[in-house]
């Protein structure tokens, strides 16, 4: 029998990200709330927000890529936004729901809900997990922890080492 996982760490697992994603997808649909569009952000809530917008019915789901952890614990000083860059003229007028999987120090949130507002009707940001130091506070959020989360998508080690992508090291 495998030990226990260290207790300063959240496990989600996949049932439980099956769970989750249906829950914020629900918090949405109660809310009210019609997205036109999901805009993921690339890695962490790609898996996420498929997830919310197939529930949600919404069929047009957009990627930013966005770096900023390079570890546990360890970030760039600022997010970067890699290529391609989303164009936001397929923005305008939309209402748009940001769908992460965790809202950490809120910075890479941030960057991405800045980056739109200005194109968009509205814009609202839904995760699976949000800390209390977190800059931006979501609309929708399933479970808030301060722990450090481990994703059943990306809690082992790479296959592949990780490439440089625009100066950082991609794959984290």
């Amino acid at each position: 029998m495998a030990a226990p996982p260290p207790p300063e760490r959240e496990i989600l697992t996949w049932s439980d990200f099956g769970d989750g994603t249906r829950s914020l997808a629900r918090l949405v649909a109660d809310d009210g709330y019609e997205p036109d569009i999901i805009l993921t952000i690339a890695r962490g809530g790609l898996l996420p927000g498929g997830a919310v917008a197939y529930a949600l019915s919404v069929k047009n789901v957009f990627v930013m890529n966005v770096e900023f952890y390079t570890g546990v614990d360890e970030r760039l000083d600022f997010p970067v936004m890699l290529p391609p860059q989303l164009d936001l003229v397929d923005l305008k007028g939309t209402n748009v729901l940001i769908v992460d999987d965790v809202a950490d120090t809120g910075a890479t949130l941030k960057a991405v809900h800045d980056f739109c507002q200005s194109s968009v009707r509205t814009v609202r940001n839904a995760v699976l997990y949000e800390k209390s130091h977190c800059l931006v506070k979501c609309e929708y959020v399933w479970r808030r922890t301060e722990k450090w989360i481990d994703f059943p998508w990306s809690d082992k080690a790479p296959i592949l080492a990780p490439q440089r992508v625009g100066g950082t090291v991609a794959g984290h």
